[in-house]
């Protein structure tokens, strides 16, 4: 099915479909499919998600986003590690479905998966492939400063995120949004985009894939807790940028004289510096300034190890407030050396 560029189904008939996913992300096209599969004469057959996995101080096993609404709703849950077992292709298979369905699952599908069900397998995409293949595409389109993103609906073929595109969806990203919100839009729209795509599956009969041209296509690697460091001889949008594409996690940092302080809150100011580079050059009640490469940054928003995320007013009345002076220097370093 993954070599050709047509799906076709019965309107006639329920549409078996099996569900791949893991996060909230993907349970918003969950959720999509169970508004809708009365309507739209929908069956969902099951709901394959990655094993519980520990978490917390104390290591509970917590099922994923998808797990829980689909034990919500009744619905048949599977979660293997893989699928290199026979027994576990054997299952999908008895499973009889027209089409999975795979919203951010983690697990790389081998081909034997994706030709399995009748009309293959369609991924819901965070971003207008062929920009942004990969594991973080909505923290890479905002850490780069792009405009607008979206969803793309995609025939999955076994290279990574290359499959024929069959329906997109458009999002501006609008200015000082961070991942973390960007991240809760898409995901609705992604809910949305894929009941779009399946519309045209049922009224047609037929779905039409357009091929994706590799030229353009550029790989959004996934994140590490090390790249929230922040080097401050970078221009202050370039910084703002990454504040608000590590936002909610991993978090943009710095190092102080008393450790790291994260960043959650930026924006860049007006204004010319001969300050040394890291160096806080104003404070005032809302906001603290720092001198970068190029320009300055304004930080609303931090929090100290082991403390609490504090706007920048109460931080400046905390423990810690004496880090936070005119003339203090943050990052790597900690001298007017820069």
């Amino acid at each position: 099915m993954s070599e050709s560029t047509t799906v076709r189904h019965s309107a006639t008939q329920p549409l078996r479909i099996i569900f791949a996913g893991t996060p909230e992300f993907a349970a918003s096209s969950l959720q999509s499919l169970i508004d809708h599969a009365v309507s739209r004469n929908y069956e969902i057959v099951a709901a394959y998600t990655q094993p519980d996995r520990p978490s917390g101080r104390g290591q509970k096993l917590v099922a994923s986003p998808v797990k829980a609404l689909a034990q919500e709703h009744n619905i048949p849950v599977y979660q293997p590690l893989n699928f290199k077992l026979e027994e576990d292709r054997s299952v999908l298979a008895e499973l009889n479905a027209d089409i999975m369905i795979v919203a951010a699952y983690g697990l790389i599908l081998p081909k034997t998966v994706l030709d399995t069900p009748k009309l293959g397998c369609i991924n819901v995409h965070a971003s207008l492939l062929p920009r942004w293949r990969g594991a973080a595409p909505i923290h890479r389109a905002v850490i780069e400063g792009d405009t607008e993103t979206g969803i793309t609906i995609m025939q999955m073929d076994v290279g990574l995120d290359t499959g024929d595109m069959l329906f997109k969806s458009h999002c501006p990203i609008s200015e000082n949004q961070t991942s973390g919100e960007l991240h809760d839009q898409l995901a609705t729209l992604g809910g949305e985009s894929l009941i779009h795509a399946l519309d045209q599956l049922l009224d047609a009969g037929t779905l039409t894939g357009e091929k994706q041209n590799d030229v353009d296509a550029c790989y959004a690697s996934k994140l590490i807790k090390q790249e929230g460091e922040l080097d401050w001889s970078l221009d202050a949008n370039t910084l703002v940028r990454k504040v608000l594409g590590l936002s909610p996690w991993p978090v943009a940092y710095t190092e102080t004289t008393k450790g790291t302080m994260r960043i959650h809150g930026a924006h860049s100011v007006s204004g010319v510096t001969n300050a040394s580079i890291g160096e806080i050059i104003e404070v005032t009640k809302q906001e603290i300034h720092v001198a970068t490469g190029k320009g300055i940054i304004a930080l609303t928003m931090i929090q100290f190890s082991g403390g609490k995320k504090l706007a920048v007013k109460d931080a400046l009345n905390g423990k810690h407030s004496d880090l936070l002076q005119v003339g203090q220097i943050i990052g790597k370093g900690l001298s007017h050396d820069g």
